[in-house]
């Protein structure tokens, strides 16, 4: 009997190491697989949604492909329900290369030390808003705005509302007391020309760019709406990159660099989404008198 269980403890013990043997090399493999997944980053692009959001989608879309296929970096566009969203999401490391307006871009690098902002496309250098009217006013000056309702574009856009009620300002029109009510703000500059064109406001402003575009497609009906003032030329739209040197590996600011101001002919469906038939470099000082505008008006601290 005492034979018998000694064998039995034997086998007992036997099982109990054979499957403790197997469990572990189970749960090393399983902690390894956990590991590769918990340290893959995804390098994610952002843009203002200061337009139609499909062509937004489309037009960054195209992009996150492109610097795929040019860094070797896994890239995803995240897109933002409004401009705030956009600079939050940069500021806490979510966006790690947006496409700002300059107000924006100022913000973002105002709030990320090591933001730095790396491209832009030629006519960024010398850009301008457009104040347009119903037709039938026959507005001919900016000056001719007092007395009427009037929509800028998104509280944070330079283009439609930043800039816009500075050159007012310098106009001696104050936004708040000289139209005709307080003025609105559309969200977009394509629901800017559209409320115009409705009928809705009477005046409003936004990106030149976006007003061309909507010509030239002919979704503005210019029988019923017209450029009536363009303001002087400023700073704005760029690609702002946050430090993604420490989460990426050493390099990686300059190769997303290198590859957007690379791109030509064989990327132009992306780059027409954006009016523009290349990036050029543009740096932080750019935007000085963008910043001091938006302090001016007590739009950043």
């Amino acid at each position: 009997m005492r034979k018998l269980l000694t064998y039995f403890t034997f086998l007992l013990l036997l099982l109990l190491t054979a499957c403790g043997g197997g469990e572990e090399p189970a749960n090393e493999s399983q902690g390894e697989e956990n590991n590769t997944k918990n340290t893959e980053e995804v390098f994610k692009i952002g843009a203002i949604p200061d337009q139609n959001a499909a062509e937004l989608s489309r037009s960054m879309g195209g992009v996150a492909e492109y610097l795929q296929e040019e860094t070797g970096l896994t890239v995803e566009y995240v897109p933002s329900v409004d401009y705030a969203a956009l600079v939050t999401a940069f500021e806490r490391g979510e966006i790690h290369l947006a496409w700002f307006g300059g107000l924006t871009g100022v913000q973002a690098m105002s709030l990320v030390e090591d933001a730095e902002a790396i491209a832009q496309r030629p006519r960024d250098e010398e850009f301008h808003s457009v104040f347009i009217a119903q037709k039938e006013l026959g507005l001919k000056g900016i000056e001719d705005i007092k007395g009427h309702s009037f929509t800028f574009g998104s509280e944070s856009s330079t283009s439609g509302h930043l800039m816009p009620r500075y050159f007012l300002m310098e106009n001696g029109i104050d936004a708040e007391n000289d139209l005709d009510g307080a003025p609105n703000y559309s969200g977009s500059h394509d629901k800017t020309y559209k409320l115009v064109e409705a009928g809705t406001f009477q005046t409003g402003a936004l990106n030149e760019a976006v007003w061309e575009t909507a010509v030239a497609e002919g979704t503005v009906d210019t029988n019923k709406v017209e450029v009536f003032y363009e303001t002087p030329a400023y700073y704005d739209y760029n690609w702002t990159i946050n430090a993604v040197d420490p989460v990426f590996g050493e390099g990686t600011k300059d190769k997303v660099k290198e590859a957007l101001l690379s791109m030509g002919e064989e990327q132009q469906e992306i780059l027409d989404l954006f009016a523009t038939d290349k990036f050029i470099e543009t740096s932080n000082e750019n935007y000085a008198a963008i910043e001091k505008v938006a302090k001016e008006l007590g739009i950043i601290k």
